[in-house]
């Protein structure tokens, strides 16, 4: 697949996360277009996540993770989502994130 194929086929697919994360954040998400600064964003602006994208034919959740760990900025959660030709998406976070972010869940559904 050439280059422009490839970028297309992520763009695509960050539109495509965006629309879902909406559904749970509402309009606060956005896709994080690059910056002609240099400044990192992620790929899907969400409040609390910082949110890099992958789609490709085999992708690599743990670089990935490691690429959001890298740029995320203090106070969000780095998040992997990756989708594999023909798979669903799946999302990769470190374990400590996600046993926070569950175990407010689990407080709160409690109430």
């Amino acid at each position: 697949m050439s280059g422009l194929m490839s970028r297309r086929k992520g763009a695509r697919f960050e539109r495509e996360m965006v629309k879902r994360f909406r559904d749970v954040f509402g309009e606060d998400v956005r896709r994080g277009l690059q910056s002609r600064s240099g400044e990192e964003v992620p790929d899907v602006d969400v409040p609390c996540f910082w949110v890099e994208c992958k789609r490709e034919r085999r992708t690599s959740p743990k670089k990935a993770l490691a690429q959001a760990i890298g740029d995320a900025t203090k106070g969000r959660i780095p998040i992997a989502v990756c989708k594999d030709d023909r798979c669903e998406p799946t999302v990769t976070m470190l374990l400590d994130d996600f046993l926070e972010v569950i175990g407010e869940w689990w407080e709160a559904s409690k109430r």
